[in-house]
Formats: structure tokens, sequence, C-alpha cells
């Protein structure tokens, strides 16, 4: 039984029986309408209405009964859709969030900031983990939102939106024999060196070991961290060859790093946000998301917010231009598509 089947059988009802003025009012065919109302009779196995030919004449008894049940319902959907909707106006609240450090440190700040100005009485709670204990902390409700890189797997059953693309640099010190470098940086250049990277970069199946892999060549991973400064201050300490996003290099902090492009070399990376199927989203969690993805298409938010369907995260990443995030507290808009 579905809800537009009640719906079609109590607009024939309030339309003096006549199927051609209920499909008018409920702007769909007639055909279809009667197709419906079969489909329910032959569910309920009752004959909802006394027919003559192919005009309906009355409501059975049965008929009756039905209708009024119908409406109940009907009106008891109408009710919890003005509940959701004054659920989602409550401009009281909790938004709870589980990223990693890269995003906390270098993008969130100021979105919370902003948010914070417009929402004062929402409380933002930030947790930090990697990908897996991200996905634990949604699957315990610890969290409502997840901001990651990759590892859509761990978050199956989420609503996903794209935020921005960002590009890895290689970074030494300023006296390493990579830093004098004058022609581009090669992967088979970097492979001898020990490197320091972020946490489970060293996996068979992570883009920075297919990428050198698919050119036969062995990397030496020194250390993991999951803390873009932390890999930073061994780089510092002479352990390895840093590999880290663009944007954890900050101006005046890390001058005495030098900068390497490599988005030569590995594949462009696409951050993206998502909360649960079964969340409640109120109309603050959509001020969130629009002020952090501003280039989201508004209709695409304003549907997740009323639950209908969004599109899967790979298809609105070929589908909208996302800023690239390279540098700290920078983003250019760009067009076109991930990088291959």
């Amino acid at each position: 039984m579905k809800l537009q089947q009640l719906r079609f059988l109590a607009a024939v009802a309030d339309n003096n029986l006549n199927i051609t003025n209920a499909a008018e009012a409920l702007h769909t065919s007639q055909p279809g309408v009667s197709k419906q109302i079969r489909l329910l009779e032959d569910e309920l196995g009752l004959k909802l209405f006394v027919r003559k030919g192919k005009r309906i004449d009355a409501l059975t008894p049965a008929g009756d009964k039905v209708v009024e049940r119908a409406r109940l319902v009907l009106r008891e959907v109408q009710a919890i859709k003005a509940l959701a909707d004054e659920l989602r106006g409550e401009v009281r609240g909790l938004l709870s969030l589980a990223t990693t450090q890269t995003q906390a440190r270098y993008v969130l700040p100021q979105v919370i900031r902003t948010f914070r100005q417009q929402f004062p009485e929402i409380n933002v709670e930030l947790h930090q983990g990697t990908s897996e204990q991200i996905a634990q902390m949604i699957g315990e409700r610890q969290a409502d939102f997840a901001m990651a890189t990759g590892g859509e797997d761990h978050f199956p059953d989420m609503i996903k939106f794209p935020v921005y693309r960002w590009d890895r640099v290689v970074v030494v010190p300023r006296d390493h024999p990579l830093a004098g470098l004058k022609q581009p940086l090669t992967l088979a250049r970097l492979a001898p060196f020990p490197l320091v990277t972020y946490l489970f970069s060293d996996r068979p199946e992570s883009s920075l070991m297919t990428a050198f892999g698919e050119q036969n060549l062995d990397p030496r991973i020194a250390f993991t961290a999951r803390d873009s400064d932390i890999i930073k201050t061994y780089v510092r300490t002479g352990l390895g060859v840093g590999i880290v996003a663009g944007m954890a290099l900050v101006p005046d902090i890390d001058d005495d790093l030098q900068v390497l492009e490599a988005s030569h070399l590995f594949p462009r990376l696409t951050t993206w946000i998502g909360c649960r199927r079964d969340l409640l989203l109120k109309n603050f969690h959509g001020d969130f998301l629009r002020l952090l993805a501003p280039h989201l298409d508004p209709g695409i938010i304003d549907d997740a917010l009323r639950g209908r369907p969004v599109p899967d995260l790979k298809t609105l990443i070929n589908s909208t231009p996302l800023p690239l995030r390279n540098a700290s507290g920078q983003s250019d808009a760009i067009d076109g598509q991930p990088k291959p």
C-alpha cells in the first residue's frame, strides 16, 4: 500500500467520485488514478467503489470505511511534515562534525567562526580522527557529519557532497639535495628518499603507493602520521621527505621548508562532507553546508533537507565546478573535472 494510492482514493471521494476531476486536482492522468485505485483494491481484497461500466456510481460500505481511514492517515502525514518543518526551523541545537586534522586545522576554522556568528545558539562539536575512526563515530552516532578525503567505502549509507579539490606537495629542509632541483620532480628521483606522509598512505591501495607502483617503483615510507604539523616537524629533523596537502603550508611559519610541486606526480584529491540518510537535517545544517560549500547547487541542499533523493558523490563531483585549495586559507574556484 502506498500513500499515493490513499491520496488518489481520497481525491476521487472528494471530487464527487469523478476520476477526471480528481486527476486534474492531482495534476496527473485519469488512467494513472484508475490504475492505482485498482491496485489498492487488489491488495486489500475489497471493492471500494460501485461501478456501472467505466463510471463510478458510489462508494461501497467497505469503501466508506477505507476512505475515512485514508483521510486520517493523510492528515497524520501532513502533521509529520509540519513537525519536521518546525524541527528544521529550530535555532537551538547541536552541530557535530567528525573530520581529519587537516580539515580541522586548515579549512574549518573560518567556516565555523562565521557559522557561530550567525547561529550563536547552536553548539558546535568537532571530533578528529582517521577515516576508520570517523566512520566509527558516525556509526555510533557520536557525530552527525563526516568530512574526509576518499575512504567512501567506510561510509556506505550516507549522503555526500563534494567540498573542494587539493593536490599534494613535497616538502624538504632548504639544505636538502632536492631543494635545489632545477627541473620538475619525478617519482624516480623521489623514490630513493625516506618519505614522511599521512597515515595509511603506505597501504598498497592508496593513491600514493599506486602512483609509484605504476612506474614499478618501491618507495621507502619512513613515518606516517594523521597530523600535517607532525609530518612537517619530522621533515625538519631530517627523518625524511614530506608529502602533505598543499594547504598545510602556512606562510611565515613554514618558510624554512622548500616546497616542491607534485600535482603532476599524484592524483588530485576531493574532500567531501556527508551525513547519515536517517538524520533529520535542520535548517541550520543546510546553512552550514552552504557556508562550507557555496558552489553546491542550492536545490541539492534543499533536497537533502526535505528528504528527497540526492545524486551520489561521483555524479556531483563530475557535474560540479569545485574550488581548488592548495594554500593555507586560500580557495580559488576552478572549472572542469578532477585531474585524472
